[in-house]
């Protein structure tokens, strides 16, 4: 019967397939869902859609050149040179080129590119914000694969431990030492325990699927995960982990950096209230013809006609309707929504730090209370084994305390992997 007691070792059981070929690691699955998640490619087009705007704001310093010609017919009474009107038809080619070149504008380019600047690192705090968010749930549910595996070998030592028994029972009833009601009850914890195994195999396949679908994996067939090195890590302080998270987290850089955004999105708008000045230049030539009539040869008109135009153009903005100040209106009360959406960032993110700490601090004192009780109930399945053995204890008193000890070694896994989270999370958000 000492077989029995090789059940102590089903709390601390690998995983079902640990050794399986071509098993996923923490850090492939994290790798992999970061890079095909759906969250965070559209936050890297919305990272590149920023990039343009500062590539649009640095060319609005640049001058606009155009070029133009055009040709134009025309037929029937005219005006001629002798003020007279005739039949005549005739036919008018011209050529043009302009450039323009804003000297002042406000200074609405300069702010336009500080602003385009600023909301390109809010983009790009906001795309590691998204991979932070998919790297914790696929932490979370890589840990809960692993605890589906080990509750999968509780309940197959559980299940070892009826056959044991019924296996005993068939003996002692052939010998006539126990009534037929026993084995019984012998085979309905067997097919109980059978059951409880099914159960928790299934839950370890929901499990890897659930986790295979946040890969984004279009085929879940084979799909496995390897084991983690099953070592403690310290439970970080929550406010140390709050004052780390405050300058090192990508959702808190996103939100400061937004709110600088937005403010520089005011001086934006403010520049509606200045005067702008341009400079523009262009090149005109063209050429007249009158059918029926002797006319000076085309190219001796385009050379006559050639001229040039500089120009200084100054406008002073005095009434907009009000375009300009509803403008700064909305600006302000984009401000006021980034400073709102800081402090609601600040806030969960303190709630996030404060139940990790807390909820690692109570499953870690379950872990150590399972660990007592696991050991506990192992020395009372022993002393019971052996009464049960001389025949000082029922069945049912034998089965109370095989219970009892697969109930705390399942408490010891459920605690030890709720430790294990929540301690990653604190030293994800210590480091991030």
């Amino acid at each position: 019967m000492k077989t029995i007691y090789l059940a102590a070792a089903m709390a601390f059981g690998t995983v079902l397939t640990a050794g399986a070929t071509g098993a996923w690691s923490l850090d492939s699955c994290i790798n992999h869902a970061v890079q095909h998640n759906i969250n965070v490619r559209s936050r890297i087009l919305q990272q590149r859609s920023a990039e343009l705007e500062i590539t649009e704001a640095k060319d609005a310093f640049l001058p606009q050149v155009s070029a133009g010609a055009s040709q134009g017919f025309s037929f029937g009474r005219g005006l001629t040179a002798n003020n007279t009107y005739a039949n005549r038809n005739t036919q008018q080619t011209g050529f043009s080129a302009d450039m323009s070149l804003p000297l002042f504008q406000g200074l609405s380019r300069v702010k336009r590119l500080d602003y385009a600047n600023a909301n390109l690192r809010a983009m790009v705090e906001e795309t590691e914000s998204a991979k932070d968010d998919i790297t914790l749930n696929v932490i979370s549910q890589y840990l809960q694969v692993l605890y589906y595996g080990e509750i999968y070998d509780v309940a197959c030592h559980q299940l070892e431990l009826s056959q044991v028994e019924l296996n005993r029972r068939e003996v002692l009833l052939e010998n006539g030492k126990i009534p037929e009601l026993d084995l019984v009850q012998a085979r309905s914890q067997v097919a109980q325990d059978e059951l409880s195994k099914v159960n928790a195999a299934n839950n370890r396949v929901l499990a890897l699927v659930d986790l295979a679908q946040l890969l984004q994996l279009e085929d879940v067939e084979g799909f496995d995960i390897q084991p983690l090195k099953d070592t403690d890590m310290p439970l970080l302080s929550a406010e140390t982990v709050y004052e780390n998270a405050l300058v090192n987290n990508h959702s808190m850089r996103a939100a400061r950096l937004s709110l600088e955004a937005a403010r520089k999105n005011i001086s934006v708008a403010k520049t509606g209230y200045l005067p702008t000045l341009s400079f523009g230049a262009g090149l005109s030539t063209g050429s007249y013809r009158l059918v029926g009539e002797e006319n000076t040869p085309f190219h001796r008109q385009m050379s006559t006609n050639f001229t040039k135009s500089l120009s200084f153009s100054l406008r002073i903005p005095l009434f907009d309707a009000f375009s300009t100040r509803n403008s700064v209106r909305r600006a302000r009360i984009q401000e006021f929504n980034s400073r709102l959406q800081l402090d609601d960032a600040r806030q969960r993110l303190y709630k996030a730090i404060q139940q990790a700490y807390y909820q690692a601090t109570a499953a870690d004192k379950r872990r150590e209370a399972a660990g007592v009780a696991l050991e506990a109930t192992k020395e009372a399945l022993s002393a019971m084994t052996e009464k049960y053995n001389f025949g000082r204890a029922n069945a049912t008193e034998f089965e109370e305390a095989k219970t009892n000890y697969i109930r705390a070694a399942s408490e010891l896994v459920q605690a030890k992997y709720e430790a294990m989270l929540r301690m990653r999370i604190l030293e994800f958000y210590n480091k991030n």
